[in-house]
């Protein structure tokens, strides 16, 4: 089982030192490592060598990979063709070549998020860190697979519903129409072929999401006011999205006690880093499993006393957001959002009552 780690907080390059010597230490424990890292200089320039888009051997046990969002495109290019030529006898894309493709706002992160996964299947690694923006950006690629399940799960029902889906599930004369097309007869129940493979995967990734020896995280912080600040509010952004908060790695000379704004949380203060000198940061950290799996869960669902709990530190309730307009409640908190599902005792019973309690927000159904 792949441990997939990364870490949040203000300072990129606090961040990346930090991700650095959590892979060693785990390649140090006799793991199998990959680092990944973005197009940005700060781990070549750290680790003292040139990256690139395949993983490379940079210590024992230890290999690191630069994901450059425009080869991921070209690579991830062909595979949408090959899907597509699948249901269409005339292809309009084959045309098109993934090295002519920009890269559009946003992209990167999902192209970024679909590398890790490809490694995290392929079986090579015990361990993958991920030194990504350490920001809002980072919580929504490891969101994704939860945000995209509601608009598959939620769409696949519209169309289904539809009169277009009643009309290719009912005509006799639609379904040839659409069979002169396409490779196969498609009915509505057709259109369960693509979205059940899209759900298998999505599920997959939440599932992975919802479980701390599998994905975790870490803020990094020091004493500065802001960096605080910022770590507190995507503790509390992480949580909404569903991944774990394992712990505060302490970059600055405040003492624990100091940041116990980030109670329960352990604090594990650590030395600076630098250039072919490791070895003290690398001692310092903790295990990160032993931490991760005993942090507070981002959501708890129990039927028996009908309520539902969100752990949302660095929030208040005036920023905390709640709405009902389906079979699913809505959480918004800060720049995040998130669709529950409830499980079928609750589904679709209306919110008897809220409240915010200890970082808690509490839903009664």
């Amino acid at each position: 089982m792949t441990l997939i780690l990364t870490f949040l907080g203000k300072s990129s390059t606090a961040r990346t030192k930090i991700a650095i010597a959590a892979a060693m230490k785990h390649a140090r424990e006799g793991k199998r490592v990959l680092l990944a890292g973005g197009t940005e200089p700060a781990i070549q320039t750290l680790l003292g060598t040139t990256l690139s888009n395949e993983p490379q051997e940079v210590a024992p046990n230890l290999q690191a990979v630069q994901l450059q969002a425009s080869t991921l495109l070209e690579s991830s290019w062909e595979e949408v063709k090959k899907l597509e030529a699948q249901y269409l006898r005339t292809p309009i894309l084959k045309e098109v070549y993934g090295q002519e493709l920009a890269v559009l706002p946003g992209m990167d992160a999902a192209l970024a998020l679909n590398a890790i996964r490809l490694f995290d299947e392929s079986g090579k690694y015990d361990t993958i860190v991920y030194d990504g923006t350490g920001d809002s950006t980072t919580l929504r690629l490891l969101g994704l697979p939860e945000s995209l399940s509601w608009y598959v799960r939620r769409f696949k029902q519209l169309f289904v519903n539809s009169d277009l889906g009643k009309a290719i599930s009912d005509s006799p004369l639609v379904q040839p129409l659409i069979g002169t097309f396409f490779n196969i007869n498609w009915t509505s129940d057709n259109f369960s072929g693509p979205t059940n493979m899209a759900n298998n995967l999505l599920d997959k990734g939440k599932a992975a999401l919802a479980d701390p020896r599998r994905i975790a995280a870490f803020v990094v912080t020091n004493d500065d006011p802001v960096e605080v600040a910022v770590a507190r509010y995507l503790w509390g952004s992480a949580q909404l999205v569903g991944l774990t908060i394992g712990g505060v790695i302490n970059t600055g000379t405040a003492s624990n006690s100091t940041l116990n704004e980030f109670d329960p949380l352990p604090i594990t203060s650590v030395p600076d880093g630098t250039v072919g000198q490791w070895e003290a940061m690398v001692d310092a950290l903790p295990d990160f499993v032993a931490q991760a799996t005993q942090a507070p869960k981002p959501v708890e669902i129990d039927t028996n006393t009908r309520q539902v709990r969100l752990f949302l530190p660095g929030f208040d309730k005036k920023q905390v957001k709640l709405t009902q307009y389906g079979p699913e409640v809505t959480v918004e908190a800060g720049d995040q959002r998130r669709n529950i599902v409830l499980p079928p005792s609750l589904s679709g019973k209306p919110v008897a009552g809220a409240k915010f309690q200890n970082g808690y927000l509490i839903i009664s159904f």
